[in-house]
């Protein structure tokens, strides 16, 4: 997989396959990257060590030039917090993302929302069997998501299997172009996931 630092030729925001890394060995400062089926890096995010507030802000760059999106926790982070997405140029709301509390400690499922806090849809792990021996037995059993919007499934987060790295492969295939999830907020989305799921690691 590249890892060039160039920027990128297309828009980030207008493609419907991913994938995403994060290093395992990068704890107190977890990087992320988010590649095109190509692999150019399309995105980059260092994540700021020891925040009791959430504050994500998403690159275009690994020299972090062209800040795109920053993801913001509304309060001190809990299992019910709440992240704002908000695009950086404007400073226009994207959507948001809230998780559900105590449901995700058991299997890991968030609301989707619009720039006025309306729920639009489900991000929900793939099975609450799987989801329970990944918590409680090994983390080595890969971890899916689906996505649904406005009662359509609209894409897949899917992990590989890598003790080193954790890598999923994101399809946004089934809503071409983005036409009801905003791909902003879809991306947003990934990063949290792969956040979160560092932290239970």
């Amino acid at each position: 997989m590249a890892t060039s630092s160039a920027q990128p030729t297309r828009d980030p925001f207008r493609m419907d396959h991913y994938v995403a890394r994060r290093k395992v060995l990068t704890l107190f400062a977890p990087m992320f990257h988010i590649y095109d089926e190509e692999g150019n890096l399309v995105c980059f995010v260092k994540q700021k060590a020891f925040k009791l507030k959430e504050d994500i802000r998403i690159f275009s760059d690994e020299a972090m030039t062209s800040e795109l999106l920053l993801i913001q926790a509304r309060q001190i982070i809990d299992f019910s917090a709440a992240y704002d997405v908000i695009e950086s140029r404007s400073g226009q709301k994207v959507g948001a993302l809230k998780r559900r509390g105590w449901k995700s400690v058991f299997q890991d499922e968030w609301i989707l929302m619009d720039t006025a806090d309306n729920e639009i849809g489900r991000i929900k792990e793939d099975s609450a069997l799987l989801a329970t021996l990944r918590r409680f037995l090994t983390n080595l059993i890969p971890q899916s998501y689906n996505y649904t919007v406005r009662d359509s499934v609209v894409g897949t987060v899917k992990q590989a299997f890598n003790p080193f790295v954790l890598k999923c492969r994101v399809d946004f295939s089934a809503d071409p172009g983005g036409s009801l999830l905003d791909r902003r907020l879809g991306l947003a989305s990934v990063i949290l996931l792969l956040a979160i799921e560092g932290r239970q690691q």
